[in-house]
This record gives C-alpha cells, sequence and structure tokens, in this order.
C-alpha cells in the first residue's frame, strides 16, 4: 500500500490538518469560508451568553471561540465540528467556581476557570494517551436526555432575573425559585421589555427563517436600542467595558487543583461526549469518521492552550456543529475561518459590544438552552421503555435538586444501575417450531400451532451469562425444566455472546444435577468463543460424546433418532 493512501495516513499518529491539508481541494475554499462566517454569527453571541451564565465577562466566551477552536482544527478529526462552549459546560463551570470563588472579584474568578480548564484539558490528553474514549459510551441516551433536560432547568431558572432586571442570591433550587418570585415586584420594566422582544426576534427568526444568523441579529438589535434609544438612562443594565484583543496570559492557581480536579473530570466527560457526539452526527459518507481518542486528546490540547489565554472549559457543540454543515463547510478550515472571526470582533469590535443589555444575552440564553429539554425524547423513550424513562427523570431531578456537579454523578450511576439491571436478568425463552419449516421461535399465543417435541425441551437464552446473572438465568430455567419432565434440555446457545467463568461453573454443576436425575443437558450453536470456553473446561469433556450440535435441526434430527421415530407430535 503507498505511504500517500489517506487508510495509511491514519493508521499511525498524524497531525489532522496535514492530512485535511494534503487532500484539500481549491473548489473546497468559498464553501468553507462561507460556513466559517456563517458559524461565526451564531457561535460568537452565544459563546458571549454562556461566559455570563459561567459567571465571567462576556469577551471571555469570545477567547473560548478562539483559541480551542484553533487548536482543534489543528489536531480534531471531524471536519465539521465547531468548538467553543455550550449551555452545558458554562453551568458546570458556573457551579465549580463558586465551590472556591466566594466574592474574589474578575481576578480571582479568571484564575479559577484558567486552572480548572488546564485540569479538563489535562485530564482529557490523559485520557487520550490511555485510551478511554470508550468511556463516553458510560453514559446511556436516556440518561443524558434527562442530564440535559435538567441543564435545561437550571439554566433557565438562573437567567430569568437577569431577563427581569433584578439581582437575587445564588442558592439550592427551591431557593432561587422563591428568590426570584420575591424580587419579582422589583422587575425593571424597561430589562424585561427588552429581554421579551429578544425572545420573540429569536422565535421568529427560527420559525420563519431558519437559516438567518438569528443570536446576531438579535444583539446587534439590543446593541442598536440601547444607543439609539438610550435605554441605559431609563435602568437597563449592559455588558460595559471589554478590553480590546486578545486577553493577557492568565496563569492557573495551582493550589485550587484538589478542589477543582472532580468538578474537571465532571466537565472533561461532558465535553468530550458532546463532542464526539457532535461529530459522529455530522459526518458525511466518505469523509473519515472521529477517532473517539484523537477527539479527546484535540479538545484535551485546546483546552489547555485556551487556559493561559483566558478562555472556559470548551468542547464541540451540537447546534453550531449544524450550522457549520448546513452552510456548506468540507474541511476543518471553515473553522479556521470562525477563530479569525473571533479575533477580529475581539480587536475591532469589542467597545460595542460593551453596549449589550445583560436582558439581551440572557433571553438568548434561555431561547437556546430550552432546547435541550425536549419532552418528544422523553415521550420516546417512555413508550419504547418504561424503566429507561424512570432513569432519564433520576438524571433530571438529580441535576435540579442536587446541583449540576453532583448531577453528572448521579447521571453515570444511573447509567451504571441502568446496566446492571438490564443485564442482571436476560430473557429465557422456551422454543417450538413453525409448522413446515426450519424456523424455532419463542412460545407465543400469537402462535398457538407451533410444534412442540415431548420429552425435548428447547430453550434459548440471551445475552452475555456471567457472574451477575448466572443465578437468575438458572432460576428462570429450573422451573421449566421440573414442570416440562423433559428426557432432554437442549439450550439454544446462539444469542449467548459470552460465557464467563463463574456462569461455566454454574452450568457445569446444573448439568452434573440433571443427568444424575436422568435428564441430559445439549449445548446447540455455540459461537466459536463460547464453545472454546466449553471444550476448555469439564463441561466440554462431559458433553463430548454427542451432546453439542450446531444447530437446532441437528439437535432435533439426534433427538428423533434417539426416540427411533421420524416424525414429532403436537
Amino acid at each position: 500500500m503507498s505511504t500517500d493512501s489517506p487508510v495509511h495516513r491514519r493508521s499511525g499518529f498524524r497531525i489532522p490538518v496535514l492530512e485535511w491539508a494534503h487532500d484539500y481541494q481549491k473548489a473546497w475554499i468559498k464553501p468553507d469560508v462561507i460556513a466559517g462566517v456563517t458559524a461565526a454569527a451564531v457561535v460568537l453571541p452565544k459563546a458571549m451568553a454562556y461566559a455570563t451564565v459561567a459567571g465571567l465577562p462576556v469577551q471571555v466566551g469570545l477567547y473560548t471561540a478562539f483559541v480551542p477552536m484553533v487548536i482543534y482544527a489543528c489536531f480534531g478529526t471531524s471536519r465539521p465540528l465547531s468548538v467553543s462552549t455550550s449551555a452545558t459546560l458554562a453551568i458546570l463551570t458556573a457551579a465549580a467556581a463558586n465551590e472556591v470563588v466566594h466574592g474574589g472579584g474578575t481576578t480571582a474568578l479568571m484564575s479559577a476557570t484558567a486552572t480548572l480548564s488546564l485540569l479538563v484539558g489535562a485530564i482529557l490528553v490523559l485520557a487520550a494517551l490511555l485510551r478511554l474514549g470508550f468511556v463516553a459510551n458510560f453514559i446511556s441516551d436516556p440518561v443524558l436526555t434527562g442530564f440535559k433536560g435538567g441543564i435545561a432547568i437550571v439554566i433557565v431558572l438562573d437567567q430569568l432575573p437577569k431577563l427581569v432586571g433584578i439581582h437575587v442570591a445564588k442558592g439550592s433550587f427551591f431557593h432561587n425559585v422563591w428568590a426570584l418570585i420575591v424580587g419579582l415586584p422589583h422587575a425593571s420594566m424597561t430589562a424585561l421589555a427588552v429581554g421579551l422582544a429578544t425572545i420573540a426576534l429569536l422565535v421568529a427568526l427560527e420559525h420563519y427563517y431558519p437559516k438567518s444568523p438569528a443570536p446576531l441579529i438579535a444583539i446587534a438589535c439590543g446593541i442598536g436600542a440601547v444607543a439609539l434609544l438610550g435605554l441605559q438612562a431609563r435602568g437597563l443594565e449592559i455588558v460595559g467595558h471589554i478590553p480590546t484583543g486578545l486577553a493577557s496570559l492568565t496563569m492557573p492557581d495551582f493550589a485550587l487543583a484538589e478542589t477543582l480536579w472532580p468538578a474537571a473530570a465532571g466537565i472533561a466527560l461532558m465535553s468530550f461526549t458532546e463532542t464526539i457526539a457532535s461529530g459522529r452526527a455530522f459526518a458525511r459518507s466518505g469523509e473519515p469518521r472521529p477517532l473517539a481518542n484523537r477527539e479527546l486528546l484535540a479538545t484535551g490540547l485546546g483546552n489547555a492552550a485556551g487556559a493561559l489565554f483566558g478562555s472556559m472549559p470548551a468542547g464541540g457543540g451540537t447546534t453550531q456543529t449544524a450550522v457549520n454543515r448546513l452552510a456548506g463547510a468540507r474541511t476543518q478550515l471553515a473553522e479556521l475561518v470562525t477563530a479569525g472571526v473571533s479575533l477580529a470582533t475581539m480587536v475591532l469590535l469589542a467597545p460595542l459590544i460593551g453596549l449589550m443589555p445583560h436582558a439581551t444575552l440572557a433571553a438568548v440564553v434561555i431561547v437556546y438552552s430550552i432546547g435541550l429539554f425536549k419532552p418528544a425524547d422523553f415521550r420516546a423513550i417512555l413508550e419504547v421503555r418504561r424503566m429507561e424513562f424512570i432513569w432519564a427523570l433520576v438524571a433530571l431531578v438529580g441535576v435540579v435538586l442536587v446541583g449540576t456537579l453532583n448531577g453528572i454523578l448521579i447521571a453515570i450511576v444511573a447509567s451504571l444501575v441502568a446496566l446492571a439491571y438490564q443485564t442482571s436478568d436476560p430473557p429465557v425463552h422456551v422454543l417450538r417450531r413453525m409448522r413446515g419449516t426450519n424456523v424455532f421461535r419463542p412460545v407465543s399465543r400469537e402462535h398457538p400451532d407451533d410444534e412442540a417435541f415431548p420429552g425435548l425441551l428447547l430453550l434459548r437464552p440471551e445475552g452475555r451469562i456471567f457472574f451477575l446473572n448466572a443465578s437468575n438465568v438458572g432460576n428462570k430455567i429450573a422451573p421449566v425444566i421440573e414442570q416440562a419432565h423433559p428426557d432432554v434440555v437442549a439450550l439454544d446457545m446462539r444469542a449467548v455472546f459470552d460465557l464467563e467463568y463463574t456462569a461455566l461453573k454454574m452450568l457445569t454443576d446444573a448439568e452434573k444435577k440433571y443427568r444424575e436425575s436422568g435428564v441430559d443437558v445439549w449445548l446447540v450453536g455455540l459461537n466459536p468463543q463460547v464453545a472454546a470456553v466449553v471444550e476448555n473446561a469439564p463441561l466440554g469433556k462431559a458433553l463430548a460424546s454427542g451432546r453439542m450440535f450446531l444447530n437446532l435441526e441437528e439437535a432435533l434430527a439426534a433427538w428423533q433418532t434417539r426416540c427411533g421415530r421420524n416424525s414429532s407430535t403436537s
């Protein structure tokens, strides 16, 4: 194979920017530039809004849409992925920073955020080196749905005071609800009017002009209203002075590392989960599929570098990636264009952004955070599996009541408990044969005429059988055997992809017990891996004399020969 082959280039460790730049086509320049500028119109306003969610100055959002974006474009494997911050990461950052900064001012908050971002980056890079990309699968989709729904509720409640122009002391969920209710009589009508007008504009643009840069238009209208109508004189709070240019070097406070690392681990997990999900969702046919461990490395380096330049924790975002892709992005050059627009905004437009109303930013956050709560997704889960719907609700309530950082732990534990519950109780089916065919299927009321074979009990366990569920499988099989009084029990193992040592030992003991009581146990349809385990164990020697078969047809033929007849009775 030629060393220029894309497959060869991806098989070793290479810098992705050299790969996509090597294959770059001139025809891609225009769509990449258009996509990058279009994505910037969505990314930058939302990044600034999410910075306020984290309790940080709005320019931090611009820093986050610049440095991590550039680093990811060089090291990431997803072509359309757009990297900055998100509502989830913002609220997690706020929760973490509040743990270590208590009224210490902007400088202390920026230092704590730099420490947090550096820790997030270090954890992601370490996870990449240890090839832990599979960890993203630890949070099931239903639990992630509940987690994001909880995040939406928390963010909206956090932004409502800004929308109505009041200040409340933050606390627990119920404290914040009560503080908002008590503060409503003191609301600023000007702030409320601006906020509601912004929400109405965003909703209208998203509905009637979905391809328009709605956040940019809304923020431009808010700035214009302040400049033209003098709303600041009427009590409307604005962002205020924003320094021009890149942030100065921000040094982390390593004394905070011991306190912040658990939060950083949770943020790293959510950053990677959102990143890999967004990258895979928008990969086109023929493009390289995002590689989990490379994505860990790219987002890790982006966070670590961004920490030194004032950015908050970053990761890939679904909405901005969708905009980037739909606008025509072909390669990571689109992300570099978005980063370039962010730099230009910092250098040229910072004074103008200072006129942005807090109510406008709050409205942007609320409109796009509500999208994290999707009742249709909850209904879809409920229609399929009630238990997983319960896990989704557990994750949602956990985030709302005990906080977002603890909510991550609850989400992971809920996923693992759900997995343990599902794997601890695998199904065991009694089989019969469809008349006139060689199709064997579970007994059901819909097929009362399927053939049974007196003296032969056909059973099909499913899934991985191991120490956690082996007893349950045995407890399901025993009463069926006791009721049927068969001469032979044929276990159709084709749906069993793994047989762990504890389960094998229990099966060995059960085979011996039934054989001594006059009931033979046959194994049918073992896959190569399970067959090798059985053959290397005492059970293989016990069954070697004609009691293991390739399929149910062979087992049935052996049974009929044993019984000395050529046909079965119903």
